[in-house]
């Protein structure tokens, strides 16, 4: 009877640590590899990994899960290059630090997670908040919560004063003097130990903030606020631990600046001239351009003049309508563009706007979603596991009914998620 019951035991471990299978048939797949849509492919996905794509629909053994997207258009996860996960715009936002504890950053969080998968976003770069993103980040590869892969700058690095001061706005009594710990710096030697406390923080990357900007207290929204060799101490520290870096940047000077200094990507980019965008292309610098956020505080601005503080509106009207107007000439002069939002100045879940805004601007729907696909991945460092639908990375998976070549607002509705091989929307 002992041996019967042991027998029985090792039976349930063993089918219990038997890879789980799932054959996906794909009516139309766009692989991300290519411009090229391919019909009629089936897609092997053995636990969270792409193990085979056939041509037809296979013949599906009993042993596995059949997930039919026979009518649907079948894409890579699409990856955010910028986000805020930690929080949403409001009219109340100001006042937030005084009221919220970092408990209430994190539960409210938890939605904007959810929100931000279910719109297809299986990858996001979160561009700094108060540290609660580290948390989220570790809570979804925990499983605890849903969400997408998060990769986290924890806290943005500005200069005293800057857009990423802390204290910016605040009374003389709470004002203090912070440092590189808190993400403020004024030398070189600050400027590593920023980065080394990111680090030991638990970022994945680094954010600087090299220009002035559009919702910080402060009056100057374009101004450089880094030298080259505060940008370079932080870019060769950040390279010691293996991070990308991105720069926030409005102005011209700002952005030659970063470029020089080694930055990976440079965010916004508004005023962006041509003299940039050949720096750009010289040195490989990735362009993320945010049209989105644009809009959404130059329409907020327009139209509720008591959504932001008196300081901040003129910068959102003058910062706003020129974003997508940038993106348009940085992608006719060739400069490589990586998708991304600033979602959490827009709404979360709302993250695919970009697409409609990218090809309002002239760029071709498929090279829209290979930024957000391929070249998101690459600018990550991460090309070697997700952006693509290939055999060996992982099962990122995203499906809508329509052809969104034919109409990219069909990616405002996602039929289908899976992230890591799960399931999370069918």
């Amino acid at each position: 009877m002992i041996r019967v019951l042991l027998s029985l035991l090792i039976g349930i471990a063993y089918m219990s640590i038997q890879a789980q299978v799932s054959y996906i048939h794909c009516g139309n797949l766009i692989d991300a590899t290519s411009e090229r849509v391919k019909s009629e492919q089936t897609i092997i996905i053995e636990n969270n990994i792409i193990k085979d794509i056939v041509n037809g629909f296979a013949e599906v053994p009993d042993t596995a899960t059949l997930i039919d997207l026979s009518e649907h258009f079948v894409m890579p996860g699409f990856i955010d290059m910028h986000v805020h996960i930690e929080g949403e715009s409001s009219p109340g936002r100001y006042s937030e630090a005084f009221r919220l504890n970092k408990q209430d950053i994190a539960l409210r969080a938890t939605q904007y997670c959810d929100r931000t998968l279910m719109a297809g976003f299986t990858t996001v770069r979160d561009m700094g908040g108060s540290g609660v993103n580290v948390s989220l980040r570790n809570a979804i590869n925990a499983g605890y919560i849903s969400g997408p892969r998060i990769i986290t700058a924890e806290k943005a690095i500005g200069t005293t004063g800057g857009h990423a001061d802390p204290t910016n706005g605040v009374n003389e009594d709470l004002i203090g003097d912070p440092g590189p710990k808190e993400g403020v710096i004024n030398n070189v030697e600050d400027a590593r130990k920023a980065v080394r406390q990111r680090y030991k923080n638990g970022a994945d990357c680094i954010k600087i903030t090299a220009t002035g900007g559009v919702l910080s207290v402060a009056k100057d929204g374009m101004g450089p606020q880094f030298t080259v060799e505060e940008v370079k101490a932080i870019v060769d520290a950040a390279n010691d631990y293996g991070f990308i870096s991105a720069a926030h940047a409005h102005g011209v000077e700002g952005m030659k600046r970063a470029v020089l200094g080694g930055i990976t990507t440079i965010e916004h980019g508004t005023f962006m001239d041509t003299e940039v965008m050949d720096l750009m292309i010289k040195h490989g610098t990735y362009y993320v351009p945010t049209i989105s956020a644009g809009k959404f505080v130059f329409e907020k601005a327009t139209n509720e003049p008591f959504y932001f503080p008196a300081i901040i509106r003129p910068k959102a009207l003058e910062v706003g309508p020129q974003i997508q107007e940038t993106f348009a000439k940085a992608y006719k002069h060739g400069v490589k563009i990586a998708y991304g939002t600033d979602t959490g100045v827009s709404p979360h879940g709302q993250n695919a706007r970009e697409f409609t805004f990218m090809v309002e601007a002239g760029m071709p729907a498929i090279e829209a979603i290979l930024s957000a696909t391929k070249i998101a991945s690459e600018a990550l460092r991460m090309d070697d596991s997700i952006g693509s639908i290939v055999t060996g990375k992982k099962a990122d998976i995203i499906a809508v009914k329509k052809n969104p070549l034919d109409d990219i607002t069909v990616l405002q509705e996602m039929d289908f998620v899976m992230k890591d091989g799960a399931v999370y929307k069918q």
